[in-house]
């Protein structure tokens, strides 16, 4: 009779650890993935601005009509790469994205009309703001991403996590381009 309470007993936390593991990575789960939500409304702050930017800075930047171009080009990806869901090429768009706006900071530089635009200073300190938040993000993203990823590695988990079908998240990562040293050029 005392086997029997020492095999119910041991089932019984087998059971309740399976439910403790489970309820737990659903909460890493879904941290994640309103981790993600965030860093997404961090972009669509960031696509919205840049039109705004862009058509305020037209008129004084005529040299750097291209850098323009491809400021307008690569916003006009992400937000089509959003609607996909394909985080790894949203993050590529994304870093080119931001590697053009940082261009477009340092070109803001040389304008000292420009500068005097109380517009224009107010939509660059915006997307600068919004840069900070973008990247505050991706670093809880990436927080969260290494936390859940852990949780499901870790052994017995990785047993329990494998057979509930739950999968890794990809860290977002800054690209080759974003590693190199910036280049300013006047």
């Amino acid at each position: 009779m005392t086997v029997l309470y020492i095999i119910l007993g041991i089932i019984v936390v087998a059971i309740f650890w399976v439910i403790a593991l489970y309820n737990g990575l659903i909460r890493l789960r879904n941290r994640t993935q309103e981790a993600w939500s965030d860093i997404d409304v961090q972009l669509k702050r960031r696509h919205d601005l840049i039109p705004n930017l862009v058509s305020s800075v037209k008129g004084y930047m005529t040299h750097e009509r291209e850098l323009l171009e491809k400021i307008t080009k690569y916003r006009s990806q992400a937000i089509d790469e959003q609607k996909t869901g394909d985080t790894a090429s949203l993050a590529k768009t994304e870093n080119l994205l931001g590697g053009a706006l940082g261009k477009l900071q340092i070109a803001f530089e040389a304008y000292p009309d420009l500068k005097a635009n109380q517009n224009v200073t107010q939509l660059m300190d915006e997307l600068s703001d919004t840069e900070n938040k973008i990247q505050a993000s991706r670093r809880f993203y990436n927080g969260q991403v290494r936390d859940f990823n852990t949780k499901i590695e870790s052994f017995p988990n990785n047993m329990i996590a494998g057979s509930l079908k739950f999968k890794k998240f990809d860290f977002f990562e800054a690209d080759e381009k974003e590693r190199e040293n910036v280049k300013v050029e006047l």
